[in-house]
């Protein structure tokens, strides 16, 4: 056990017995800031998938462009025009469009290989009409049924061509620009002068937990998921870790593992116990554990990471989508809140800005309270939303009245046009000045503690190793001023400056000085 952890204990015992004697609550804001400083590794897409990191996961799934949330636009040859729905819901299907842009942009749910659901810019879905004949196609329904479900049939030799099968075993054709009817016998040929035929164009794929649970079905996906537990993250990367200076990981989890062993479906069961395993391996390496709940209900973000089905940003809009949230902080918390090494509880990961910020207010409120309910000692950690024009304190009200707390901020320099013709040293700049600045402006002595929970050395342009140490140095020196301290995406990816594991092996990092 090291200085800093015994110190860390003994601090844990003092407030408790004071707390059980006098009803009083120590706010460590800043006094535990001078004992303990987390350096941490992510363990990203472990218990939550991200297919960036880890690519091959998802080698195994049959038409694997076509995944839940997969945006495809599909062009009629034999009139030269987008397949849209008309006014972008809530009516006819039509093929008018001589560019494709969001109208003429369909979102899939996936039911199996082929078995589709159309979801159009409204969110209503494709269907049979009720009414008329039959014959009749239009974006109606909120709830996809049996009514909305197609087949997507692909030709053998161009799999960018298609047919389209309507539940009532026709297909899909345009014959005017004004109208698109279900009712041909797909007996013809592929060619462009065929009404039923096609060119399907993927814009955009999902490779998140849904996708690939989904996409593998209830008889593999199970399979599949725990050989990667079983090898992604074992014993010996803690001991890794707490040889090479890194004292606490920040463990990324999904809402469904408070309903292990039988979550809903798609996903699946089993997480809990790698969890487990993780504080175990925690407790025997002195290494802390911050639990991060990454993905819930409906998605905060609508990023593959959150778990999305279809990148819609729909977490709040229902009681149900934020209790169900609540649920899982609390089972979390319940179950870890006796052992010694659950340091931090993070209610919620990168909120997205389109979040009303009174509804996550009312959230983080809330599950902080269900924290507070089984731990007194806990850190309960709020994520800023996303965002450049999302104020960096808006949290503090809240966070700011309640011991114990912390706002995680991320700090990457990429995803922006910015970074795109920066050279090393102007990153480096930007890190000593800007991030410097940026974090100067949350860090309070009054307030809660500031926590840097991703990060990562790598540029939007190449650069050597040299430069990259640099960089990355040049991070560390300014992230060490967070007064929780800092995260690093993530300790294992396939991208090398994304694996602090690869970068420390190699010469990149060095935590041991």
């Amino acid at each position: 056990m090291t200085i800093e952890t015994l110190l860390c204990s003994l601090f844990t015992g003092i407030q408790s017995l004071i707390q059980g004697c006098f009803g009083l609550t120590i706010n460590r804001h800043v006094t535990h800031n001078s004992v303990f400083k987390v350096k941490a590794a992510n363990l990203g897409c472990w218990l939550v998938t991200e297919g960036w990191m880890i690519p091959s996961l998802f080698s195994g799934i049959h038409n694997s462009d076509l995944l839940d949330g997969a945006q495809v636009q599909l062009k009629s040859m034999y009139i030269g025009k987008y397949l849209s729905a008309e006014n972008g819901g809530g009516s006819i299907l039509v093929a008018n469009k001589a560019f494709a842009l969001g109208w003429e942009t369909f979102k899939l749910w996936r039911i199996d290989e082929k078995t589709f659901n159309f979801r159009v810019s409204s969110n209503q879905f494709i269907g049979l009409q009720s009414k008329g004949d039959g014959r009749g196609v239009a974006a109606e329904a909120t709830i996809p049924g049996d009514s909305e479900t197609f087949q997507i049939i692909r030709n053998l030799d161009d799999s960018s061509r298609v047919r389209i099968q309507a539940p009532n075993g026709l297909f899909l054709q345009a014959l005017t620009q004004n109208l698109v009817t279900a009712d041909y016998t797909g007996d013809g040929d592929w060619g462009d002068n065929n009404p039923s035929v096609f060119v399907m164009t993927v814009v955009k794929t999902f490779h998140g937990e849904y996708q690939l649970t989904n996409g593998y079905g209830p008889d593999k996906a199970p399979q599949v998921l725990k050989e990667h537990w079983d090898t992604y993250i074992v014993e010996d990367d803690f001991k890794f870790m707490s040889e090479n200076g890194i004292n606490t990981v920040r463990i990324p989890v999904g809402w469904w593992i408070a309903k292990d062993p039988t979550p809903p479906k798609p996903y699946v069961g089993g997480s809990l116990l790698y969890l487990d395993n993780a504080f175990v391996w925690a407790e025997k390496f002195d290494i802390k554990v911050i639990v991060n709940l990454h993905a819930v209900p409906e998605s905060q973000n609508g990023y593959e990471h959150s778990a999305t089905r279809d990148g819609s940003l729909d977490w709040g809009k229902s009681d149900e989508s934020i209790q169900q949230s609540v649920e899982a902080i609390e089972f979390l918390t319940a179950r870890y809140a006796q052992n010694t090494q659950l340091y931090a509880v993070e209610l919620l990961n990168e909120p997205e800005s389109g979040v009303p910020l009174e509804t996550l207010t009312k959230y983080y409120k809330t599950g902080y309270e269900a924290v507070r309910r089984h731990s007194s000692s806990a850190y309960v950690v709020m994520s800023n939303r996303l965002g450049d024009d999302i104020d960096p304190k808006e949290l503090f009200p809240l966070a700011g009245a309640l011991p114990l707390t912390v706002i995680d901020v991320h700090y990457y320099n990429l995803f922006h046009d910015r970074f795109s013709t920066m050279t090393v040293q102007q990153n480096v700049d930007y890190i000593n000045r800007k991030r410097i600045s940026d974090l100067s402006t949350i860090t309070t002595s009054d307030g809660p503690l500031t926590f840097i929970g991703e990060w990562v050395a790598e540029l939007a342009n190449p650069a050597s190793q040299e430069d990259l140490k640099k960089y990355a140095n040049a991070q560390l020196q300014v992230y060490d001023r967070a007064s929780f301290g800092w995260a690093y995406w993530s300790l294992k990816n396939v991208h090398n400056h994304w694996s602090l594991q690869w970068m420390i092996q190699n010469g990149y990092i060095n935590r041991t000085n």
